[in-house]
């Protein structure tokens, strides 16, 4: 039984793991390399339930509750005990393959291993451990506090009581749960993907302004936010990444990122988080 959750990473989405496990009463131990960046995930953490204390939907004695099951650390041997591990860091596999290595070695023989990976094999994870049938994926999605899913992956190794405790977890944590094959993008990423590249492609190649391609999507089809807009809320670094990872292993045109893509990557234009992408941030 899941009791107690590390995580690797206080990102946008560790921290937003973290925050969604504390709040569902596990006690969760968050690392990072330094401590202001864990202190900066809390913070994070923070400033979501104050939103949802303003907006009514939470209390102080939540705030209080979640705030009470985190604990930071730039030490990796502090998460030998949990039972859970989750890594939530850079979309690399080969920092993500070393972090799992070193954890193999640290936990507890029957702790769970788990990646957050949006579009990298989970098995490829798996095969640098010794407990490959205690591995998987779990997809959260961001922001983690308000989207409800989680995918969680099945590799060939991954035994019934692992994906069951997983996805025990996941329930627990207000998710509703999707299975999702082991390859790259799963389920979603392999639908949303092509569909955000193409919208690039579209105003790339002129059939029409950024505004009507975002509101056509809106107005038309009922999305919450147009593609271009959830390419910079995404981050277009991030976007460019998992189409790159996505087309080494399908060789499909809809996956191929798009030429303006890769410009405006290279120009620094990375969406909402620096400010610029598709609109521009800096005048909000």
């Amino acid at each position: 039984m899941i009791k107690t959750l590390g995580i690797v990473g206080c990102g946008q989405m560790g921290s937003g793991i973290a925050q969604a496990a504390a709040q569902a009463g596990f006690t969760v131990i968050s690392h990072e390399v330094k401590e202001e960046f864990w202190k900066k995930g809390f913070g994070r953490i923070e400033k979501n339930l104050n939103k949802a204390i303003e907006k009514g939907k939470a209390d102080e004695a939540l705030k209080k509750k979640v705030l009470g099951n985190l604990t930071g650390t730039t030490k990796l041997e502090d998460l030998k005990d949990c039972d859970l591990v989750v890594e939530a860091i850079v979309e690399n596999m080969d920092a993500k393959t070393e972090v799992f290595k070193k954890l193999d070695e640290i936990c507890k023989p029957e702790t769970i291993l788990a990646t957050n990976t949006s579009s990298l094999p989970v098995g490829d994870m798996a095969a640098a451990t010794n407990r490959q049938d205690k591995f998987c994926g779990l997809h959260f999605f961001n922001p983690v506090h308000m989207m409800k899913l989680c995918e969680l992956v099945r590799t060939i190794d991954s035994s019934d009581e692992t994906i069951a405790a997983a996805k025990e977890f996941a329930v627990a944590c207000g998710k509703e749960v999707v299975m999702a094959k082991d390859r790259p993008g799963f389920i979603v990423n392999v639908l949303l993907v092509p569909y955000l590249l193409d919208a690039i492609r579209l105003l790339e190649d002129g059939h029409g302004t950024r505004d009507d391609i975002d509101k056509g999507m809106m107005f038309g089809c009922g999305h919450p936010m147009g593609p271009l807009t959830l390419n910079d809320f995404i981050g277009l670094d991030t976007m460019l990444h998992i189409a790159d990872i996505m087309f080494e292993e399908f060789k499909d045109k809809h996956y191929a990122a798009p030429p303006l893509l890769r410009r405006m990557v290279k120009a620094g234009y990375l969406g909402k988080k620096s400010g610029r992408g598709f609109y521009d941030y800096t005048k909000k």
